[in-house]
């Protein structure tokens, strides 16, 4: 019976042929899963380098949109900004020219003062020199005078000088003329300077005058 007995050394004789089976199944197990976890990895490295280029793509589009965005506007803007100011030159010189020669004998005392906030430099001592001298005649004739603008061009503008164009009709009435209107068409050349905000007239010439009054 003694020699029945398995020796110390039996008990472990299954764990070596039990030992290589696990070790192979890890080895496979290890083999299945290394592809995919290297695929997963690899994304994820590829992920983490295309993102900060995406971002610069996205980046340089926005910007790239803006750039034409603002070239696209600027023109427009340029144009806009233009066609306003000649209309401030415009309305300007129209009311300028109203102004200089519209009054009556009760207000004509402070005409050279309201041309005044038209007007610029020599011209304007011009203008009070010229208004003062026919003040009392005219007032002595009781002379009204009433200028319409039928219209204003600009013929050059830059950004500090204009010239402009106004058409305008006259009519004076007078008792020594039994009030029967004195017409005339009269276009002036304006030549016009910026001061700040304003422009003013800094000088005046007639262009054309044709007199329209009926003669009975």
């Amino acid at each position: 019976m003694e020699d029945q007995q398995p020796a110390a050394g039996d008990l472990t004789d299954d764990e070596p042929d039990s030992a290589p089976t696990e070790s192979a199944e890890t080895e496979t197990e290890t083999e299945t899963e290394t592809p995919a976890k290297r695929r997963r990895v690899r994304t994820k490295r590829l992920a983490g380098k295309w993102l900060p280029v995406a971002v610069a793509l996205a980046a340089v589009l926005f910007v790239g949109s803006a750039a034409f965005a603002g070239a696209t506007m600027q023109p427009y803007l340029t144009d806009r900004a233009a066609a306003a100011t000649k209309m401030k030159v415009a309305r300007t010189a129209a009311n300028a020219i109203t102004t200089l020669w519209t009054y009556t004998p009760e207000n004509m005392d402070g005409l050279a003062d309201r041309a005044a906030a038209y007007l610029s430099g020599d011209f304007e001592a011009q203008y009070r020199k010229f208004i003062d001298a026919i003040v009392a005649p005219n007032k002595q004739a009781k002379i009204t005078n009433s200028t319409e603008v039928t219209g204003a061009a600009v013929e050059s503008l830059d950004d500090s000088n204009a010239v402009v164009i106004v058409y305008t009709n006259t009519s004076s009435t007078s008792p020594l003329t039994k009030n029967i209107p004195s017409l005339k068409y009269l276009s002036y050349r304006l030549f016009m300077k910026r001061a700040g905000t304003r422009w003013l007239v800094t000088r005046m010439t007639t262009i054309t005058s044709l007199d329209l009054t009926p003669h009975v």
